[in-house]
């Protein structure tokens, strides 16, 4: 529901995935936005309606979808597609961070677009590990992603993630996503993203300053 920027880029974003697509807008000069390349079917009505839903094939979804530019239209749109329809994958956007928590907490998972925006240029002006990329809703455990720094290059990542107790889930090297085995050997220029407890965010952060303790 909604085929402003966000709705329509996420459209055109799943059609070319290979999965069918409808999309749902009050104003039907919103579908320009899709281009003449979109194949789903494109549905004139309020996203919150149960007919416009039913002809817009919510029975046969997987997925439903509200990012339209209204609070209350995205979250009355996704608990209909929820407890109406029964659909289990549902995602709303909200603008209002305080909502959105609320609404996270009843099962229908939220994007608040200015919370969001904010802890990214949070995670980008701040010390290294002042602010993790996400952390999980327990706030037990957290993901960083860090520049190697030069002391820890030419060591093998099983040495890292011992002496850090932190794990490394992925490494950008050279532009691609690789996954490190217990042999891989830290590499110039690597952007390593760890899972640490959030209780040992601050060991893991010293082990990276200090360095690798000999064996």
């Amino acid at each position: 529901m909604g085929c402003g920027r966000v709705g329509s880029t996420l459209a055109r974003s799943l059609e070319d995935r290979n999965h069918t697509v409808s999309i749902i807008d009050s104003d039907p000069d919103a579908f320009r936005r899709l281009g003449p390349t979109f194949n789903g079917d494109k549905v004139t009505g309020y996203g919150f309606d149960q007919a416009v839903l039913e002809k817009a094939g919510i029975r046969r979804a997987d997925a439903f979808a509200a990012v339209s530019s209204g609070d209350n239209s995205n979250i009355i749109a996704a608990r209909v597609a929820r407890e109406t329809f029964g659909i289990q994958q549902v995602v709303a956007r909200i603008y209002d961070p305080g909502r959105a928590e609320v609404y996270q907490r009843l099962g229908i998972t939220t994007v608040a677009t200015v919370k969001w925006t904010a802890d990214q240029v949070l995670r980008r002006i701040l010390p290294a590990g002042a602010e993790p990329d996400f952390r999980d809703p327990s706030g037990t455990i957290r993901v960083d992603h860090i520049q190697v720094p030069e002391r820890w290059v030419g060591q093998r990542t099983i040495h890292f993630q011992e002496q850090s107790r932190s794990r490394i889930a992925w490494i950008d090297r050279l532009g691609e996503g690789m996954l490190p085995t217990r042999d891989t050997v830290i590499q110039e220029g690597d952007m390593l993203h760890l899972v640490i407890r959030e209780d040992g965010a601050a060991h893991a952060y010293a082990v990276l300053d200090k360095g690798p303790e000999e064996d």
